[in-house]
């Protein structure tokens, strides 16, 4: 029996772009680039070596989003990944983290699996509670935060991995089925060949709504977010700094203004 993973992925606004919010207080899309979330890289990656490990396996990408986040998907699937599956729906816009997590469970199910891996957080979010909440809507165990992980004994074994903390790592593990999430020192995540960003092309992504998850519009989007963006201000746009000269008091005028700012 093949060994069924399944890796959540987002696709989130490039950091580095300009980014503000629309009318509704959430993030304007269509006003800066996106890509796959870094983190959610290191997932993929450890999604494939587990699956390299494994006498037969299969790994299908999710993604919740709008129509571009297939672009998030097609760079999994250029890594390795077998197959893709994209949630998108109209009535999803806005929706949170508890919303997602609704919609992540379903097409999980839906889908069949026997580990789902995560990133530690989504680089714009970055609230790192998805993987925990997914666990407890599909019922299975969780294993969070690890920077090595291993499958043992296929789809009816074990998921083992380390999460290190400040002073101490701890050795982990869960029956299957079971959600994981890895860090970003879980290993550097493989770049895309040109044969594989080819192969991509061709391998399937399916494409479901709310009605095939029979999820009712009113659970997901702005009006069943559990939180919500009351009031956002632009950022004052960047002045032009200080300059020391040093002409023998360089030091002490470099003092007094880290002083001035607090940060001795």
């Amino acid at each position: 029996m093949s060994l069924r993973i399944v890796v959540c992925v987002k696709y989130v606004p490039d950091a580095t772009g300009d980014r503000h919010f629309t009318d509704d207080l959430t993030v304007d899309r269509d006003d800066v680039d996106g890509l796959l979330s870094e983190l959610d890289e290191y997932a993929v990656e450890q999604a494939l070596q587990i699956a390299d490990e494994a006498d037969d396996a299969e790994i299908t990408v999710l993604t919740v989003g709008p129509e571009d986040a297939k672009d998030a998907l097609r760079k999994a699937l250029s890594m390795g990944a077998d197959k893709a599956v994209h949630v998108e729906d109209d009535d999803l816009h806005g929706t949170d983290v508890m919303g997602t997590s609704l919609v992540l469970a379903k097409a999980i199910e839906k889908t069949g699996y026997d580990l789902v891996i995560a990133g530690m957080a989504s680089t714009d979010g970055t609230m790192g509670v998805l993987p925990a909440i997914l666990a407890e809507r599909l019922g299975v165990p969780q294993v969070t935060l690890l920077s090595e992980v291993s499958v043992e004994g296929g789809p009816n074994g074990t998921v083992k991995g380390r999460r290190d903390g400040d002073t101490a790592s701890e050795q982990l593990e869960a029956a299957l089925p079971a959600v994981v999430s890895v860090t970003d020192q879980s290993g550097e995540a493989r770049y895309p060949s040109f044969k594989g960003i080819m192969a991509a092309k061709k391998k399937p992504v399916e494409s479901l709504d709310l009605d095939d998850l029979d999820i009712e519009a009113e659970e997901v989007g702005l009006e069943g977010a559990w939180t919500k963006v009351d009031e956002a201000t632009e950022r004052p746009a960047r002045t032009a700094g200080t300059i020391v000269k040093d002409e023998g008091a360089g030091g002490k005028q470099l003092a007094e203004f880290l002083a001035g700012q607090k940060f001795i």
